[in-house]
């Protein structure tokens, strides 16, 4: 049992020296390679910890060996800036002053239900708080917010063509004045990409590769 505690102790110590060497990015959002060091030490890790049969000096030669490819692929993304996009991808603007950018979400395997949910998780609440929305490379959400930002909230009742009904039942419109609408606009709902309604029955509808407009339905109940 000594023998697994000291050996834990090391290990612990070991990975501590080199987590603060790798820098701050590793205990905030890191880059693609630097995720994949990271589980790769975390199991690296675990080995020697676990069986006492494996010689401690592995897995200290292991972890270091890892923060030695770290500093290596660190150096390359410095000083070659085509390696930069390689190794760690470019940012994808996914809204522009004309709405959402459908190709860059696919680009990223995301949909409109991902993007409204990092959206939320940064404190915007309409799709049109913002002038610019874009994920950067480490897959954290920023954002040009606008000057004026809605007060209230808005949900979503089609996304990629597809109806919520549970949503269209929580705003008090019915599916009648959904066609209604859909027919004012010369839409089918397979070719809207995101319709949203917020509270005062403000509604963001954009179809697919075309700019998003902002229009009102009165059918909307106000919440």
């Amino acid at each position: 049992m000594a023998l697994i505690f000291v050996r834990t102790a090391i290990i612990f110590i070991t990975l501590l020296i080199i987590m603060r060497l790798m820098g701050k990015s590793q205990i905030g959002e890191m880059q693609p390679f630097e995720f994949v060091i990271t589980l790769l030490i975390a199991e690296l890790a675990c080995i020697p910890m676990a069986d006492s049969s494996i010689p401690l000096m592995y897995g200290v030669v292991s972890i270091v060996a890892m923060f030695i490819l770290h500093q290596i692929v660190w150096l390359l993304d410095l000083w070659f800036r085509p390696m930069k996009a390689i190794i760690c991808g470019r940012p994808s603007l996914v809204i522009t002053r004309e709405g959402i950018d459908e190709y860059q979400l696919k680009k990223n395997n995301l949909d409109v239900s991902d993007l409204i949910e990092s959206m939320r998780a940064a404190g915007y609440f309409n799709l049109d708080d913002v002038y610019y929305g874009l994920y950067e490379a480490n897959g954290s959400f920023s954002a040009l917010e606008k000057e004026q930002k809605t007060n209230s909230l808005a949900v979503t009742l089609i996304d990629s063509g597809r109806l919520n009904k549970h949503n269209l039942e929580t705003c008090g419109i019915t599916r009648d004045a959904l066609d209604d609408f859909l027919k004012e606009q010369h839409a089918k709902m397979k070719s809207v990409l995101v319709m949203t309604v917020d509270g005062n029955g403000r509604v963001y509808f954009q179809r697919r590769g075309r700019p998003y407009k902002i229009l009102e339905i009165e059918a909307a109940e106000k919440w």
